[in-house]
């Protein structure tokens, strides 16, 4: 099969060097297999996604020298299209709604249960079913039933990344106290949580190389169920070091200092901005 990966940045602030870094590899990986670059703007939150983002991303691309195949998938183009998954994912009995708050979450973790991250639901609605679902909850996926559904044979990946290259098998106590039950579809909206449109988005573009962080490395076996639950094939993952400021912490959009428009206007190259990612 052909390689093909692509960029998927959401339209919610300015690019930065580490973008920059996950764009540039993704594109010479694609272009030394002589394969796709795909771009995808995942602006799923309606709220936050802002037309003049998305344009700037695409200038700012353009100034790297990039280009990509076929035109923008946009997430929001296509809000129809997942919801397929999210009723199948219901006729599995996976799903339960969820009207906690962030305040509610914050104080059922005052007393963490032990094992579990601060910031893994708690599980206060899980005992619920479908039926008492209220037109502003959110919909969890059960992860206790989602692990059972594969009756132990839990699906694979392989990463060709360099920290972790190789097959990684999905862990259920690790699934358990670092992701736990998270959001498929947001409160009072009917738009699924990007990390499940992202997974389907991959599989609908014909992804055969998902490049992208590091970060995202121990959140890829949400996917790897999902996808897996719907049928789906499994892209390859490549998670990539990540590009950190002088104190070590990772880039974030806030980061404006180092936003790839600010590069441009101090008169800096592509190539300039190759070197200061090291490529």
């Amino acid at each position: 099969m052909t390689f093909a990966t692509r960029f998927a940045p959401s339209p919610t602030g300015p690019l930065h060097l580490g973008h920059a870094f996950s764009a540039l590899l993704g594109h010479d990986m694609a272009r030394a297999a002589e394969g796709r670059f795909l771009l995808r703007m995942e602006d799923t939150d309606l709220q936050r996604s802002k037309a003049e983002w998305d344009a700037l991303i695409l200038e700012d691309l353009a100034w790297l020298g990039l280009s990509w195949d076929g035109p923008v998938w946009r997430q929001s183009e296509h809000l129809r299209d997942y919801e397929p998954a999210i009723a199948r994912l219901e006729e599995m009995d996976l799903l339960y709604p969820c009207s906690c708050s962030r305040s509610d979450i914050q104080a059922a973790q005052t007393a963490p249960q032990e094992g579990v991250r601060h910031d893994v639901y708690p599980g206060t609605c899980r005992h619920r079913d479908m039926a008492s679902r209220h037109p502003g909850d959110a919909l969890r996926l059960h992860l206790d039933r989602t692990l059972a559904w594969f009756d132990g044979a839990l699906p694979a990946f392989e990463e060709t990344g360099e920290r972790w290259a190789g097959t990684h098998r999905v862990e259920p106590d690790f699934a358990l106290a670092r992701i736990g039950d998270v959001v498929v579809s947001r409160k009072g909206e009917e738009i699924v949580a990007y990390f499940l449109a992202s997974a389907l988005d991959d599989v609908t573009q014909g992804i055969t190389d998902v490049v992208r962080g590091e970060d995202l490395f121990h959140f890829t076996p949400i996917q790897v169920l999902l996808l897996r639950l719907l049928d789906k094939p499994l892209p390859r993952y490549h998670h990539h070091r990540l590009i950190r400021d002088d104190e070590g912490k990772r880039l974030a959009k806030r980061d404006d200092a180092r936003a790839l428009s600010l590069y441009r206007e101090q008169g800096r190259t592509a190539q300039d901005i190759r070197a200061m990612v090291g490529l």
